[in-house]
């Protein structure tokens, strides 16, 4: 009778703790430190792994993330199976014919909550009903979920890609900042600069607002986006910095400066979620005087005697994340001063 107590006591603390992860994952923002994190323990784990059968300098595949979000809802529902299995096996006595182990158990719970039904017994009376009724909703509750998750996740995703396209459109792959400003000097449309930080923001507003909610999409890479998210990011940043610092328009100041506070936040978030420690990230004067000179040459007017140390330690306090994030997903960083 004890042990028959002490198994439904564990499947029960078991399955809160299941379900109370899948409900921090999938419905609250961030999450809670006091779950389960399957997903992020599931991703930690497999990160290494991957990178090591694909190769150092190949990064991570498309299909990770996705692996890892499947892997996540099928160990769940492993854990709920078990976790109703041991409430099912504790009260076998309601089952006729009567469960004869905790594997039989196991599969009883786990045809209850696929809804094939009550595995091999004919007759449930009792607590047994209500065991397995339990199990049916949980199961349903969670890959309800986990289609609804799905699409979430598409949705945070297509936000998402739709600025790293259109930035890549003009700034190239990866991203240069000085390239975006050649292009549109080039087009004669300079004056779309503070257009441009004002819709950077609101792409770093919503991408760091999705990924912080769900960290799983860190590491998707969608194909077609070259680079990926943290060379978009470091790229909108080093045009906040040039915008702020090089060139002589005091109206591209207050938005340079909003973009530049917001991408620190984001690259400051996301690098925590992803696990990664800043590196040290250090741009040389003479590519800063380089970068300058090219602005010059396109027909922009520059602020007298700019402060390149001042752009030297602003860029460090980002790139340092940026970069940081970049290697984490094996991709390439921007760049600030694209040769040829």
């Amino acid at each position: 009778m004890a042990a028959n107590v002490l198994l439904a006591l564990a499947g029960i603390v078991l399955a809160t703790m299941t379900l109370r992860d899948v409900f921090d994952t999938v419905v609250i923002p961030g999450g809670s430190r006091a779950s389960l994190r399957v997903a992020q323990r599931l991703g930690s784990l497999l990160l290494p792994l991957w990178k090591a059968v694909r190769g150092r300098h190949h990064g991570i595949s498309g299909s990770f993330a996705p692996v890892v979000l499947l892997g996540s809802f099928v160990i769940w529902l492993a854990l709920l199976a078990l976790a109703f299995g041991l409430m099912a096996y504790a009260a076998r006595a309601s089952f006729q014919p009567r469960l004869e182990g905790l594997p039989e158990a196991i599969y009883t719970a786990g045809s209850a909550m696929t809804t094939v039904g009550p595995g091999k017994a004919e007759t449930v009376l009792g607590i047994g009903r209500w065991i397995l009724l339990g199990a049916g909703f949980c199961g349903l509750a969670v890959m309800t979920m986990a289609v609804t998750y799905l699409l979430q996740v598409q949705s945070s995703i297509a936000q998402r890609d739709t600025g790293i396209i259109k930035l890549n459109t003009s700034a190239g792959d990866p991203p240069s900042a000085l390239t975006l400003l050649e292009r549109l000097a080039s087009l004669k449309n300079a004056d779309r600069i503070r257009e441009v930080l004002v819709e950077s923001r609101n792409w770093v507003a919503t991408t760091r607002q999705s990924h912080s909610a769900h960290p799983t999409l860190i590491y998707f890479q969608s194909i077609g986006i070259g680079a990926g998210w943290p060379a978009a990011l470091g790229a909108v940043l080093d045009l906040a910095l040039i915008a702020e610092h090089l060139i002589d328009d005091e109206s591209l100041f207050g938005a340079s400066v909003l973009l530049r506070d917001e991408g620190i936040r984001m690259s400051r978030d996301l690098a925590r979620l992803a696990g990664v420690d800043p590196k040290t990230a250090e741009t040389s004067e003479s590519e800063l005087k380089q970068l300058a000179n090219r602005l010059e040459t396109s027909g922009y007017q520059l602020r007298r005697n700019p402060s390149f140390a001042a752009m030297n330690t602003q860029r460090a306090e980002y790139q340092a994340y940026v970069q940081a994030i970049a290697e984490r997903l094996g991709k390439p960083a921007a760049v600030l001063v694209r040769q040829g």
